[in-house]
Formats: C-alpha cells, structure tokens, sequence
C-alpha cells in the first residue's frame, strides 16, 4: 500500500522522533537503512509513519489480536440429588458469574448408586436449578443430555 500524504511525521527504527518531512525523503532515510517506511496511524494530520521492517510490523498487528480476543471457557457447575436450598443459591450466583465473563456454563447432575433409580427427581431439580436462576438471561446451547447417570446442559447468555 502506497503512503500518499505529501508530509509525514517519522519515527525511526528506535522510536525517536524524526519530525515532519516529505515523504519521498523519508522514504530515502528508510531506503538507506535497508528498513520499510509503514503508515502507523493514517488519520492523524500529517500521517505518522515509523521506520522499520514490514514482517516485524505484521508480527506485532498480529500479537495484538491475539491478545483482543478472549477464548470462550467450558465452566462446569455440579449439583446433586440431595444439594441444599442454599448451596443452590451459591451455585445459580457462580454460574451468573461464568455467564456474565462471557463463557459457556454446563450444568451437570451426576447419579450415583441407588440415586440412578431417581431420574424424574433429578429432571426436576436441574430444570428448577435452570428456571428459577437464568430463564429470562439465556440461551440453551445443548438441551438437557442423559447419559447413563449423568444429566447435563450447556446454556450460554443470549
């Protein structure tokens, strides 16, 4: 891409500030280093542009995206058949938490023994879990799965 102000402001390789100049010079000075004349910021008056290599430009444009986006993290949550009124409580705030950060949240009952033969209460509980604490602020990402004696849901903030 051409740089196509008449006058630009230079900064050099080492960061010190060259001043305002044509910028078929700078182009000279950046020539004369062996070193590429890159556009910084192209809507300042003039344009500032700095003296360096091109691949250690694109390294840095590159560096700073990557440090933009935020990965979306699995959160998992875990309840039980016999869990009190007041741990859920803990739990549905923990979860708010996880949602509002930005991540997905699963929530997950796990039978284990004689528990297994109590399926219908376990659909109540993490249904109730579910209605009660997000109904309005979310989206269910995976209905609820039964594996075995495993009941989860993968819900996210809409």
């Amino acid at each position: 891409m051409r740089i196509r102000a008449p006058e630009v402001r230079v900064i050099d390789e080492n960061g010190q500030q060259l001043g305002v100049m044509p910028t078929s010079e700078a182009l000279n000075i950046a020539h004369d280093k062996g070193l590429d004349l890159i556009e910084v910021s192209p809507k300042s008056q003039p344009p500032v542009c700095k003296i360096m290599s091109f691949g250690q430009f694109q390294y840095q444009q590159s560096k700073q995206k990557q440090k933009k986006a935020k990965k979306i993290e699995l959160k998992i949550i875990r309840l039980s058949l016999k869990i009190g009124k007041h741990d859920l409580e803990i739990k549905a705030n923990q979860a708010k938490k996880f949602l509002n950060e930005g991540d997905k949240v699963k929530i997950e009952l796990i039978l284990r023994g004689r528990e297994k033969q109590r399926l219908d209460l376990a659909k109540i509980i993490i249904n109730n879990f579910v209605t009660e604490n997000f109904e309005k602020i979310i989206k269910f990402e995976q209905p609820l799965k039964i594996q075995g004696g495993n009941l989860s849901l993968i819900i996210t903030k809409n």
